[in-house]
Parts: C-alpha cells; structure tokens; sequence
C-alpha cells in the first residue's frame, strides 16, 4: 500500500519536475543568447538559432512519421513562425541591453495582455479577477521599470532595452493566441519544427544586410542555444499533456528565478529589490488573472510559447 501511494505520488510530481525543468532548460538558453547577441548582434545570433533549432526538430519530425499541414494549419504555422521571429529578435536584442532577470519579468505581462486579445479575436469574456490581475501586473511593471530608471543613468541604450522588451511583450502575448489555435490542430513536433523553421527563414529575408557569420565559439554558443530550445519545447509538451495546465502555468514563473541564477553566474547580474518586488506584483497579478473559475480547460497562458 505504501510502494503504491510512493509511486502515485512520483507520478503526480513527474510533470511538475519536467515543468521547472523545462523552464530551467529555457532561461539557460536565454543566457546562451545573450553572450551570443553581444557578440555577433541578436539578429544574427537569432538566425542561426531557428537554423540550429529546425535542423534537429525536422529530422525527427520526419522519423516519426510527418504529413504535411493542410492549408489551414498551415497558414497557423506560418502566422505563428513569423510572430515568433520577431518576437525573438526584440526580445534577445533586449538582452544586450537589460539583466536577464529584469527583462524576463517584464515579460511576465504576456499573459495578461493575451487576455484581452483572446476577447478580442476568440470572443472570450474578460472575468472582474482578470481585469484587477492586470492592474496589478501593470503596477509590478511601472515598479521594476521606476526601479530601473531610478538607479541608473536614462541613456539611449536603457530606452532601447526596454522598448524591445515591451515590443517583443506584445508579440509574446499575440504568441499565446495563436498558439492556443495552434495546439488544437497540430502536434507538438509539427509545431516545434515548423515554429523554428518559419522563424528562421522570416529572418533570412534580411540577411544581404544584417546577417554576420559568428566566430567559432560563438557558432558553439548558438548550437547550445538552439539544441535547449528544442530540449524546453519537448519537455513543457510533455509536461503539458500529462498535467492540468492550472498546476502547471504558475511554475514558469521559476524562470524569473533560474534567470537570476545564470545572469549572475554568466554575467555578474545583480537583482535589485525593484525588479523582485515588481516580479512578485506581476506573478500575483497572473495567478488572479488566469486561475480558472470552473473546469481546467486551458487558456491564454496554458502553454507558454518557445522565443
């Protein structure tokens, strides 16, 4: 009776295991991308990501038995791809401009804004808790923001960090809409391969001017970029197809923690009081915004989207 109730419990705690691990896999690959970006600019940094990314996510896509999308999964994978490419890009540009930890909390406002373009293009109602979710996630924001602005010098470089940042938070928020659509009609594979895929091949359209060839550690630092990115993709989908996403969502908010640590280890990042005081505002503001009132069916926030 005891070995059955251990092992029931291990299986309650495997998905949430995978879940902070996931999220863990994905700060470390932001911190990747961040000496990446400062050494051979974001932009081309995250070209040869989505490259990295696809070239591993395509071959197993095609040994597991891939069929082609019809036109309108399709045209979801190909809307979502071209989001998330610029998504990525403003927001690993950021990265060269902001502490990780800092920018990762800023963009802890996705899900609150997914809310009101989830009523606007899925006709989903807006509940009273959402709305004062979002007042206090905006506060948590003007607080690490203020914070920011208070403790150092208003240069150009700050103004830019945190306009990417706020730029790549809309995009992010866009990004949960479309991938709540997308997750109903294709597989996590499909989706992976195609989101890195698309992504890569949006950015190559600028390539004749902005693309630059990375020395070789900064190539390595990319491959370990892209092959964590594929490795968090297939960790939170297993995750999320084993667990309620209401257990689940609260625990990507460990990657606020997790940045902290690797922009600390990788560059000497300290956290101020502002940004965890604003980081906690934002978390309180989630949970009220996205708890669910009667069933666990998943929304905006369910499944948080790869940059």
């Amino acid at each position: 009776m005891m070995t059955r109730r251990r092992l029931s419990l291990s299986a309650a705690a495997a998905p949430m295991l995978a879940a902070i691990a996931g999220v863990a896999v994905l700060a470390l690959m932001d911190a990747f991308m961040k000496g990446a970006a400062l050494a051979t600019g974001a932009y081309s940094a995250a070209v040869f990501r989505s490259l990295v990314g696809a070239s591993i996510a395509l071959p197993i896509w095609l040994a597991r038995g891939a069929t082609w999308p019809g036109p309108d999964v399709l045209r979801l994978h190909l809307l979502r791809g071209g989001v998330s490419a610029i998504m990525a890009l403003s927001f690993f540009y950021s990265l060269t401009k902001l502490p990780i930890a800092e920018a990762i909390a800023i963009s802890f406002m996705a899900p609150l804004l997914a809310l009101y373009l989830a009523h606007l293009f899925l006709g989903e109602v807006i509940r009273r808790a959402a709305i004062a979710g979002s007042v206090l996630g905006l506060i948590g924001t003007i607080v690490i923001v203020g914070g920011k602005i208070g403790s150092q010098q208003v240069d150009r470089d700050l103004l830019l960090g945190l306009a990417a940042i706020s730029f790549s938070t809309m995009l992010y928020a866009a990004n949960f809409v479309i991938m709540r659509k997308q997750s109903q009609v294709a597989l996590p594979l499909e989706v992976a391969t195609f989101h890195s895929g698309v992504g890569g091949a949006v950015l190559l359209l600028a390539a004749p001017w902005f693309l630059v060839l990375p020395a070789p550690d900064v190539l390595v630092d990319i491959a370990c970029a892209g092959a964590l990115t594929v490795a968090g993709a297939i960790l939170l989908a297993w995750t999320f197809a084993r667990a309620e996403a209401q257990t689940l969502v609260p625990l990507e908010y460990t990657g606020f923690l997790w940045a902290a640590l690797f922009g600390w280890l990788f560059f000497a990042e300290r956290v101020t009081p502002a940004t965890s005081a604003g980081t906690v505002l934002i978390v309180i503001g989630c949970w009220l915004a996205t708890r669910p009132v009667a069933d666990s069916a998943a929304g905006p926030g369910s499944s948080p989207p790869i940059p």
